[in-house]
């Protein structure tokens, strides 16, 4: 009896690990690339975490200060990269950053006060699943602040970040990319699935029908944010496996860790799915 991958029970009952599995694969020419390339990814993850386990016990013990900044159009990925990202840190110097629409106190502050006290400690890495570039485009996509705010946030955001840089915090600013067809079928994969389902909000339909706004506003963030000390990274998402293992390896290649020459795979990105702003000639999103 034969499987629709090509392959029989018998062959199965052979197979005592993953690389079996390849090896019959490959001597079957089964048609099974997804269950290929998931085997491989699964591999390549473990390796480039066991690499940010590394990363971070080496931030740790230098007292370093790391912020890696995801952003991007709802249903590209930030919260799934993330968790692959923190999957086996250290929690006690790992944290994530999430925060929820502003207070009464809190739209009576400067903009930046709430983001301050979240940004991160010697010895820590933190996680920000949007930050304070909320103001650069959800915010005035959806009308939640004034013109003159966004105006002001604008001018002031690349003090803000020199400030950071200039007192030794490394950020990390990630903008995950997606098409517009990718990004519905993601939403119409969030109302099916039960698990998923609390993620998909009005506002999120609302990134459909307001697509060229978005883009709009996210080229002007581009063009008054991405400066030399704190550039954007933009990173292809429709394939979000692929993603995942870039992200990570554009993180661990911008540190000289202590046991890095050890690893036993790639650490640097791809160029193709990772790259600086102004070197992304076609924009997918």
């Amino acid at each position: 009896m034969e499987t629709k991958l090509g392959l029989s029970v018998a062959d199965f009952q052979t197979v005592k690990n993953r690389q079996d599995l390849l090896t019959l694969i490959n001597e079957k020419n089964a048609v099974c690339k997804k269950v290929k390339k998931t085997i491989l990814y699964d591999e390549e993850l473990r390796l480039l975490q066991i690499e940010l386990v590394k990363l971070q016990r080496w931030i740790s013990n230098n007292n370093k200060r790391v912020a890696v900044i995801f952003e991007g159009r709802d249903a590209a990925g930030k919260g799934g990269n993330i968790r692959r990202f923190m999957e086996h840190l250290n929690p006690r110097s790992s944290r994530l950053v999430a925060l929820n629409k502003p207070t009464e106190i809190e739209k009576g502050q400067w903009y930046f006060q709430r983001y301050i006290k979240e940004l991160p400690n010697p010895g820590e890495i933190v996680f920000f699943d949007r930050s304070w570039y909320n103001r650069a485009v959800v915010e005035p996509v959806m009308g939640f602040c004034k013109d003159e705010q966004y105006k002001e946030f604008l001018v002031q955001v690349p003090e803000f970040e020199h400030m950071m840089y200039e007192d030794g915090v490394v950020i990390i600013k990630f903008w995950l990319s997606i098409t517009k067809d990718e990004q519905l079928k993601r939403f119409e994969a969030r109302k099916e699935n039960p698990l998923k389902r609390w993620k998909f909000s009005p506002v999120d339909k609302q990134g459909q029908i307001l697509w060229d706004r978005y883009t709009h506003f996210k080229e002007e963030m581009f063009s008054k944010t991405h400066t030399s000390y704190s550039p954007w990274m933009m990173i292809k998402t429709n394939d979000k496996k692929v993603a995942r293992l870039e992200a990570i390896r554009h993180v661990l290649s911008q540190f000289d860790y202590e046991g890095k020459e050890e690893t036993t795979t790639v650490l640097n990105p791809d160029p193709n799915v990772v790259m600086r702003y102004y070197r992304s000639n076609t924009n997918i999103d």
